[in-house]
């Protein structure tokens, strides 16, 4: 059977970590995790199931000495594929599975966005470093035909992308009102409140502040804010300068998304940009309308997959915002849109990639030299 190994900068909580969980359930061969930094809260569930994690105890982007034990656990493992998720895993993964003799490396590209990757400004170092790295590789996964142009743009060749989307377990997030009610009690939210709602990363690219002044400009309305991250203070300080804190709840990092879900009445996406747009999807699979500016899972689909997500311009303010929560609520069916999306037949199509391993060295694998540092 073939052998896998999964390398991962981190298993905290997170868009990638979470799909990478999720795939470790449907793919058809045998897996293991190392994760750069440490295995976290996401990491015990994975072991949970039967995966094995190794942690690498990486402390910094500059913490080369995680690169020879990453080269030892994959020697020691003789994993036909390893198959890196993130930057910083992406950049080391690459290096060590190369001087390892890996016969196949996968990368999968989550989190690059425009001008952005992971949050952090894709500077000249950073866009070089990747290119460099992405050679050692056999094939790089772009999460949405829009990331797929993003990596053209930064010099990957065409010939080196496929496309392969996230996946999504429908099931999981299906509505239940016992749900909605258990979670409304414990986050103080009154049962009759329109309730509005998003899930992510509390980064400046997500744009929760417009969400925080659309509130404010719709009498007796909430929102939830499910993540956490560096824009949390701020975010707080602005609904309570707006009056607002009582009808803001932010809930922090969590893996229970559904019932999170299944409290809110309409889900608001207002990021400008995305690299696919996975909550919208398990917004619309727990049955919710969603209004959302930037979404690659819907935008690269024909018109009508999603009838009931309306898209708002990137230009749009709170006034917009406000008047598009305020006149939508109530359930509404799961749409085409989220089948398409359905994790076995993604896992199937990373299952096909990996089973071309046993392919020769890249020529610019054994012409190029390996990167001396990552850029911080």
């Amino acid at each position: 059977m073939t052998r896998v190994l999964h390398v991962i900068t981190g298993l905290e909580h997170g868009g990638a970590e979470h799909q990478l969980a999720l795939l470790l359930r449907h793919l058809p061969m045998e897996c293991e995790v190392a994760t750069l930094t440490h295995a976290g809260v996401l990491g015990e569930r994975i072991r949970s199931g039967g995966v094995r994690v190794h942690e690498l105890g990486m402390r910094g982007n500059r913490d080369l000495g995680a690169l020879p034990r990453l080269v030892r656990l994959i020697r020691g493992g003789r994993y036909d594929v390893v198959h890196t998720h993130l930057y910083r895993a992406c950049v080391y993964g690459r290096v060590a599975a190369r001087l390892s003799g890996t016969p196949r490396v996968i990368a999968t590209e989550h989190s690059l966005g425009d001008g952005h990757i992971e949050g952090r400004r894709t500077t000249r170092a950073v866009r070089a470093l990747y290119r460099a790295t992405e050679r050692l590789g056999s094939m790089t996964v772009a999460v949405s035909p829009t990331v797929a142009a993003r990596l053209r743009a930064w010099g990957v060749r065409p010939d080196r992308i496929t496309v392969v989307p996230n996946g999504i377990d429908a099931d999981a997030f299906a509505y239940d009102p016992g749900h909605r009610a258990v979670t409304r009690r414990r986050l103080g939210v009154p049962m009759d409140a329109h309730v509005a709602g998003c899930i992510g990363r509390l980064v400046p690219t997500k744009r929760f502040d417009l969400l925080i002044e659309a509130v404010a400009r719709t009498p007796a309305a909430w929102l939830l804010l499910a993540g956490d991250g560096p824009e949390r203070a701020r975010l707080e300080r602005l609904a309570a300068s707006l009056g607002v804190s009582g009808r803001v709840v932010f809930t922090g990092g969590t893996d229970e998304v559904a019932p999170l879900l299944a409290a809110m009445d309409v889900y608001a996406a207002p990021s400008a940009q995305e690299t696919f747009g996975l909550g919208v999807l398990e917004a619309l699979a727990a049955g919710l309308p969603v209004v959302r500016t930037a979404c690659p899972a819907l935008d690269d689909l024909p018109p009508g997959e999603a009838p009931h997500a309306a898209r708002l311009p990137a230009a749009a303010g709170p006034d917009a915002w406000s008047a598009a929560i305020g006149r939508r609520a109530g359930r509404v069916p799961v749409p085409p849109a989220v089948r398409r999306y359905a994790i076995e037949e993604q896992a199937a199509k990373l299952a096909r990639l990996y089973g071309g391993h046993g392919g020769g060295e890249p020529s610019a694998a054994r012409t190029r030299p390996v990167p001396e540092s990552i850029p911080t």
